[in-house]
């Protein structure tokens, strides 16, 4: 058996760096003018988190609730718009401040009505001041909420981008998943978003679901295909603590049997999109290879000059990623809403994670590396003075003996098509001891 093989491909997707369960409450509450004043704010990027699902996936952790009570998404509006203000406020001089991207995502954005996705617009165009028709502005949506009333609002603010979490177009596996949807909804709200005009529709889909076989995942991805989708996001399944499928499971050990049949519909998926038009972009994105440009992509989250609004979004500065509590819980989510909604005070930063030069380093290297394109190695040395291998040797030196790693072109490092399958593995190896401590540590709730 190889090291490859001995070394699970599923063990974490860094979406982001340091993972949330590493923040901590911050003691002093640092003021959001303090933290902005010296950072760079002609490129910034809004993101507006909403917290909120007309129903919970089963392998959904992420900070939703199911939901809201009369008057709870208007109250939540109210509080993102005092948030805005205070924000925007603590950035200062308007002639400095540009955003160059926007997105709205959750949860469910358009969980809100189409009312009230007019005034989600008007508190990033009027309290932040992003020209939303001017910059790239991708909004995440469902199948059942994906309505005309609503995607005429987005089509008409300015929205580039619609993402559309589908993850099979079979039913018997989307209720495998505790995702209660019919194909022949999703297929129409399909049609809805294409109907709008919208420039780039991204599907979502998920392998690795229990029943899911090599010709039902090539059913599920014709059935995409049949809509041509400028973006495909072919996701892993995973199995999370406090999510749905987690309390249905049985063995929380290693599933070596479940990493070779994801690795397998992986490669099938991959090569599948490969074969009709598309490029790969990192080991989830694929990008028809004739689509409009989109800006950012899927890690542009990553880069500092990030704007959070919404008690799930986090934000960038150098020094700094910071945000308000996290949980998967739904009674703790649900309690963290309710604070957040009674919030007067958004001038300071109330929960994160302070960003030494080693974390810095290893961020850029993440964010770089697990991309199909690369990192060129002379970018890393313009902002850190150094060679990547002066600073991760002995980790890039062991992707390269797995052959993860590429030996092609020695300005660039690039994962090879191997790697790119492994990168749920190779960005875990790249966390600090002190980030792995503190998602250790972290209580779950």
């Amino acid at each position: 058996m190889t090291t490859a093989q001995l070394t699970s491909p599923y063990q974490n997707y860094v979406y982001a760096y340091p993972h949330k369960t590493a923040y901590r409450t911050l003691d002093d509450r640092p003021r959001l003018r303090d933290l902005w004043a010296a950072e760079p704010k002609d490129t910034l990027s809004l993101y507006l988190h909403i917290p909120f699902c007309e129903v919970r996936c089963g392998f959904c952790n992420l900070f939703t609730r199911i939901g809201a009570p009369d008057g709870l998404t208007g109250a939540y509006l109210d509080a993102l718009e005092r948030q805005a203000t205070a924000v925007r406020d603590a950035l200062g001089d308007t002639d400095e401040v540009r955003f160059a991207t926007a997105a709205f995502g959750g949860g469910t954005p358009t969980f809100l009505t189409a009312a009230e996705l007019e005034r989600l617009c008007d508190i990033a165009e009027h309290r932040m001041g992003a020209d939303l028709r001017a910059v790239p502005l991708s909004v995440e949506a469902s199948p059942a909420t994906a309505t005309a009333d609503r995607l005429a609002v987005l089509a008409d603010r300015g929205t580039t981008r619609l993402s559309l979490g589908v993850q099979s177009f079979v039913d018997t596996e989307a209720r495998a998943a505790v995702r209660p949807q019919r194909r022949a909804d999703v297929e129409a709200a399909l049609g809805r978003i294409r109907d709008a005009r919208i420039p780039v529709l991204n599907i979502d889909l998920i392998y690795g679901i229990d029943g899911q076989t090599e010709e039902s995942w090539r059913h599920s991805l014709d059935a995409a295909l049949a809509w041509r989708p400028e973006e495909l996001y072919l996701y892993p399944l995973y199995v999370r603590p406090l999510t749905g499928l987690d309390r249905r499971s049985t063995d929380p050990g290693p599933d070596p049997a479940w990493d070779e049949q994801r690795l397998r519909l992986y490669r099938a998926g991959r090569d599948h999109l490969l074969a009709h038009g598309y490029t790969q972009q990192s080991m989830r994105m694929f990008r028809r290879t004739d689509a409009p440009p989109q800006g950012a992509d899927d890690y542009a989250c990553q880069t500092d000059g990030m704007i959070g609004l919404g008690c799930g979004a986090r934000s960038y500065t150098a020094g700094l990623h910071y945000s308000f509590d996290y949980a998967v819980d739904m009674h703790q989510i649900r309690g963290i809403i309710d604070d957040y909604v009674t919030t007067t005070d958004f001038a300071h930063a109330e929960v994160g994670y302070r960003m030494d030069p080693d974390e810095a380093r290893r961020r850029h290297l993440l964010q770089s590396l697990l991309q199909a394109e690369g990192l060129p190695v002379a970018d890393y040395r313009a902002r850190f003075g150094s060679a990547p291998t002066d600073h991760f040797g002995a980790e890039l030196a062991r992707f390269a003996g797995r052959g993860w790693l590429t030996d092609t072109d020695p300005t660039t490092l690039r994962l090879t098509p191997e790697g790119l399958a492994h990168s749920d593995a190779i960005g875990p190896e790249l966390f600090s001891p002190a980030v792995r401590a503190a998602m250790a540590a972290y209580d779950r709730k």
